[in-house]
């Protein structure tokens, strides 16, 4: 067993064939900062020559992710950037996903507590999701005035179906882990305190596998579903850009903070 540091908040253990992924704030809820984004990008990256490691989880300590760190300085500097730099800094949250999705080796998400918002969009560029019993997710971004990016849209289309995507992204509402098993969200439900170790069951089960004809699967699978991806969310991220310089947006954001009812105007 080894184990690596990537950045400040991320370890990977590797055990055999099977390489664990924790993301550590110290805090339990593990928002996705501008620095832990582009470390979790990182990650996903290291893996690109690894061909001792055919299965990947990824998990939490604590909760999965409480989403985007909205009190994150570095990312509040989107709001003073010209709208060239604030499409590059953006860009951080699709090119995450993206990263996950190339990774040969199979990915497992382990999700305890809540996975939220960009949490939510890189569980659907992952292979497969455990969740515990008593967790849940949610994409937050419409009631606070955003579009939903990362390139989220299609993968949840594929992975629920138009409907159940519409509702999930629309509504905003929590999902839970019984009904993302039904829709399809969800792969696995383990008990609460158990999910990693139901995670590492399912890699030990993959790792046992032909390494050759498991990527070569994978990429035939996600070739087949994923075909239409980029055509279909290749401007999430411009309207993104545009959608957080409108009044709802900050009307959004400010009410998220103040714990009040946001008052939309359609501005």
């Amino acid at each position: 067993m080894t184990a690596t540091k990537i950045g400040n908040f991320i370890t990977i253990v590797r055990e055999g064939a099977v390489a664990t992924v924790t993301i550590d704030r110290g805090d339990r809820r593990n928002a996705l900062s501008r620095e832990l984004i582009l470390d979790l990008t990182e990650t996903a990256k290291s893996f690109a020559d690894d061909l001792e490691t055919h299965a990947i989880v990824l998990t939490g300590k604590g909760a999965f992710t409480a989403g985007a760190d909205l009190k994150d300085p570095a990312m509040d500097r989107r709001k003073a950037a010209g709208l060239l730099d604030r499409r590059h800094m953006v860009r951080i949250g699709p090119d995450l996903c993206d990263a996950w999705e190339r990774v040969e080796q199979v990915t497992i998400l382990a999700i305890e507590k809540f996975c939220i918002g960009g949490g939510a969009a890189l569980a659907a560029a992952c292979d497969f999701r455990i969740f515990g019993e008593s967790a849940w997710t949610s994409l937050p971004e419409i009631p606070l005035g955003m579009n939903m990016s990362w390139h989220a849209v299609p993968r949840l289309v594929s992975l629920i179906g138009p409907a159940r995507a519409k509702r999930f992204v629309i509504f905003g509402e929590r999902t839970g882990a019984k009904q993302a098993l039904e829709w399809g969200l969800a792969d696995d439900v383990a008990p609460d305190g158990e999910v990693l170790s139901r995670a590492q069951e399912w890699a030990q089960r993959i790792a046992k596998l032909p390494p050759n004809a498991v990527r070569m699967s994978k990429q035939s699978v996600n070739a087949a579903a994923n075909a239409l991806h980029h055509v279909s969310a290749f401007m999430d991220l411009d309207q993104y850009a545009l959608a957080a310089t409108s009044e709802d947006y900050r009307e959004a954001i400010k009410a998220f903070l103040e714990k009040r009812e946001p008052k939309f105007t359609g501005r």
